[in-house]
């Protein structure tokens, strides 16, 4: 079959200085890379300068992290990620929390070649890894959300722009992240990043920005306070450079476990983090400094102007057969304009790999996008791929063709729907594997009835205490530990990302792997046992707390 007309999304593209700052940036690290070969440079002067390009050197290759601002990609762009995959790794790409995507079997010669095609396309490597700005994310259903309140693409561009190689804070304490959300319903997970923006309205309805600061996972998980209630939109540059100030000044660099800003939030405490952050954000002020100018805003802000859905649609859901059917349950979101709606692509059917896709896949999406979804497609921070603008009317042929690429399960917020980093499989950090973990689990769960019985649970698996694969924040967290060079895995419940976010309470000692899909079923089971009508998961836990889910899992009481 021909590829579809490509379609002009509605997203930011490169001008002039930005085409020129990342070829200039690529042709810098070739030379990089073409001294490390010849031995000139070694492998301890190499890694700062690598690490700033997004290259990793892993357990078995190495692995580049290409950044995907906000989660947005052209269909051209997917088209490329294929490429890249099928041309320079194993012929796939895994996509990450941190709405990147990550190749894992990069070959350091091949690594110029590789980010000149991303230049090609818009797209680069810089700021994915060290202690810099990192990549900035948004809610994966942005200008497309019928609870939105407004857009948050544009300040996350204006945040890209204004944080990339940003000479004050190119060298930070420790990475720094940043998520930027336009609905009250929180689908960026804000409350556990470094700094987040929410869009929101005040009383007289005019719009601004709460922000948070101070949230993170890692070994000492925290949750984001509030340092700003209401930060007005020409300020909201000054604002965050002042945080960004008192954490530059005051982060500790001597105990790298100390370093994020999560940890000074919570020593200073939140009431002098702000005392600290309103001085430099008066100084600056005074200065004027940081004002964004309202011809550049406005620029910005065109190239997220709502797409011309088409009017006169049938806002009525079609039916296609009982599959279909269920699939619009989990994984069809409402939309803003009538006859439209928001596609969630799992790329968690029960036995793959979290967030693994193939080139032959991602050129399908691709060809999807630009057939259904205005060219446009998102990468979410659950590992997911979203469709925002679809017709009600194209959602049949949608699942059809995802049937055929194995990507149509109905499973979006359901207990296969895992999270699970790549874990011992391919990580120098990780003490224990993810992967298999999360598809063992995923098939002991696999009948549909038994998945819409239990309703919505989020299952996150990380195997260390990096906690890359967010078990914190999920219903039922899972971390992989080392005892003895033997795998074992701790279970964690109560956590959450969204609004309502928690930490999640470790239960106890770890189950042996061949243990823990058991131990969650049992866990479950109390659940589907004790529920009230409308109970989430996480409702009941919270209602009856640990002691019943903890006994059934040791095997103390039947569950």
């Amino acid at each position: 079959m021909l590829n579809p007309k490509p379609v002009e999304p509605n997203m930011y593209r490169y001008d002039e200085f930005d085409a020129r700052f990342v070829s200039e940036r690529v042709e810098q690290f070739a030379g990089q890379v073409e001294r490390r070969l010849k031995g000139e440079l070694t492998e301890d002067q190499f890694k700062p300068l690598r690490l700033m390009n997004g290259l990793y050197l892993q357990l078995h290759a190495y692995m580049l992290r290409v950044a995907v601002p906000y989660g947005t990609l052209s269909s051209k762009q997917m088209r490329k990620l294929a490429h890249i995959a099928r041309t320079y790794d194993k012929d796939f790409g895994h996509f990450t929390t941190r709405q990147n995507i990550q190749y894992n079997w990069i070959k350091l010669v091949d690594v110029p070649a590789i980010l000149r095609e991303l230049a090609d396309v818009e797209m680069h490597a810089i700021q994915t890894s060290g202690n810099c700005i990192r990549n900035v994310t948004a809610d994966h259903f942005a200008g497309a959300a019928a609870d939105e309140i407004e857009d948050p693409r544009p300040l996350a561009e204006i945040i890209r722009q204004w944080s990339s190689l940003h000479p004050e804070f190119v060298f930070l304490p420790r990475k720094f992240k940043i998520a930027v959300g336009g609905s009250p319903h929180d689908r960026a997970a804000l409350k556990y990043h470094d700094m987040a923006v929410e869009i929101v309205r005040n009383e007289a309805g005019r719009t601004g920005y709460k922000v948070l600061v101070g949230g993170g996972m890692g070994r000492t998980p925290y949750i984001a306070q509030v340092i700003g209630d209401f930060v007005e939109k020409d300020d909201i540059l000054s604002f965050m450079e002042a945080v960004l100030r008192v954490y530059n000044e005051q982060g500790r660099r001597d105990n790298i476990y100390k370093a994020r800003i999560k940890i000074l939030t919570n020593s200073l405490g939140i009431e002098e983090m702000r005392r600290q952050v309103m001085v430099e954000f008066a100084e600056i002020k005074a200065r004027g400094s940081l004002q964004l100018p309202k011809a550049e805003l406005d620029r910005i802000t065109a190239y997220f102007a709502p797409p011309k859905f088409e009017t006169g649609l049938s806002d009525e859901m079609p039916q296609a057969g009982t599959d279909f059917v269920n699939w619009v349950k989990t994984n069809v979101s409402k939309h803003r304009a009538p006859g439209y709606a928001i596609a969630t692509i799992t790329l968690k059917t029960p036995g793959q790999v979290p967030g693994d896709a193939t080139s032959a896949q991602m050129d399908t999406i691709a060809d999807l996008m630009d057939e259904f979804s205005l060219g446009e497609v998102r990468v979410t921070h659950e590992q997911n791929l979203v469709l925002p603008h679809v017709r009600k009317k194209d959602l049949p042929a949608i699942f059809a063709r995802l049937k055929e690429l194995d990507f149509a399960s109905a499973n979006a917020g359901l207990i296969t729907d895992i999270i699970a980093c790549p874990g011992l499989d391919y990580c120098d950090l990780a003490n224990a594997r993810s992967i298999p973990i999360a598809q063992g689990i995923a098939r002991k769960f696999e009948n549909l009835a038994r998945q819409q019985d239990i309703g919505e649970l989020k299952i996150k698996i990380s195997g260390c205490i990096n906690a890359c694969g967010h078990h914190h924040a999920g219903h039922i967290g899972i971390l992989g530990v080392d005892k003895k060079g033997v795998e074992f895995y701790q279970l964690v419940l109560g956590g959450s990302g969204a609004e309502d976010a928690s930490i999640g309470e470790i239960m106890g000692p770890g189950f042996g792997e061949h243990e823990i899909a058991d131990a969650v079923e049992r866990v479950v089971n109390v659940y589907i046992a004790q529920r009230k009508d409308g109970e989430r998961f996480l409702d009941t836990y919270r209602r009856l707390g640990m002691a019943p889910f903890k006994d059934a899992a040791y095997g103390k009481v039947a569950a």
